[in-house]
């Protein structure tokens, strides 16, 4: 793995690290969704893309659509290519029930729980960063909902503020879209929720189901949407007209600061050609300079 990158501006490194993915609705039998999106082999070139990061995230965080119909084999191949490359770099694995996924299944095949119609919720201590999943599904629907008992519950964990704050993570954003079909889909009675998160340590909520990356606010604290792993929403259409097309996948690289909370959108490309200046030697020599010597050395401009 390569070392963190030095400090050369204000800022020192991030204290955690999050890989966050969504919506790889993987089948079973290895078929392609809607008979045109080999989504296996695009999961698996994420995957690739992960790992190509040459980092030790502290932990890769999946929220929801997981499976495209809750079958046992798609979440057992689900593991098969997550799994061994979550082990390598010794990075736990948040799974996020989405509205595609089936509880029952979800809980027996991926968790290896017992197979309920529970919700699926679940905490995570990042050594100080606090993950919070929870399940935004309604059995039988593909619109979201997070119903009194969940709150309630999340109520008591945010009763007690961890160091460096919480994440929740779920599968519904609670943001509006400007495409139509979305807001017959979205997450309701969002202002139910908001009473529960504001004024608590909640810094970030991560979510997907959009399949293209947005962001915003929400009861004041930023909302981040990944795009999916599987196909993508080409927005360059009127918002009416806007349907899936097989380019334009990527994940987020989620940095935690004291301060602030960053998410970069990392695309996954196979083909695209990039300059080499920027290298892992240049980036040596400028750590041996003096703060006012690389400043000289790299932002003066040069007539």
């Amino acid at each position: 793995m390569v070392g963190a990158s030095p400090q050369f501006g204000q800022y020192p490194p991030a204290r955690r690290v999050i890989v966050h993915l969504s919506d790889t609705h993987l089948l079973a039998g290895d078929r392609r969704l809607g008979g045109r999106y080999d989504v296996a082999a695009n999961l698996a070139r994420t995957m690739r893309a992960v790992e190509d990061l040459g980092i030790r995230p502290d932990a890769l965080v999946f929220t929801g659509d997981l499976t495209d119909l809750g079958e046992p084999e798609a979440y057992a191949a689900l593991r098969a290519e997550v799994e061994p490359v979550a082990e390598r770099l010794g990075a736990p694995v948040v799974w996020v029930a989405g509205n595609h996924d089936e509880r029952p299944a979800m809980r027996q095949h991926l968790l290896d729980t017992e197979a309920t119609q529970e919700p699926i919720t679940g905490v995570w201590d990042l050594d100080g960063l606090r993950l919070v999943a929870l399940d935004s599904t309604v059995p039988g629907w593909h619109h979201g909902e997070i119903d009194a008992a969940q709150r309630d519950w999340l109520a008591g964990v945010l009763a007690d503020p961890s160091p460096l704050g919480t994440l929740l993570v779920l599968h519904h954003p609670p943001l509006p879209s400007h495409i139509p079909f979305f807001d017959i889909l979205e997450l309701r009675d969002q202002h139910a929720l908001a009473e529960v998160v504001a004024g608590t340590d909640v810094r970030g909520i991560l979510a997907g189901h959009l399949h293209y990356s947005t962001s915003g606010t929400f009861a004041g604290v930023p909302v981040s949407v990944a795009a999916a792993t599987c196909y993508t929403m080409d927005l360059a259409r009127p918002a009416v007209e806007v349907n899936g097309m097989d380019a334009g996948q990527s994940f987020h690289l989620v940095h935690v600061y004291d301060d602030t909370i960053t998410h970069a959108v990392v695309p996954v490309v196979d083909d695209a050609q990039t300059g080499e200046y920027f290298t892992a030697e240049w980036t040596e020599r400028m750590a041996g300079l003096t703060p006012e010597e690389r400043l000289d050395a790299f932002s003066r401009k040069r007539s």
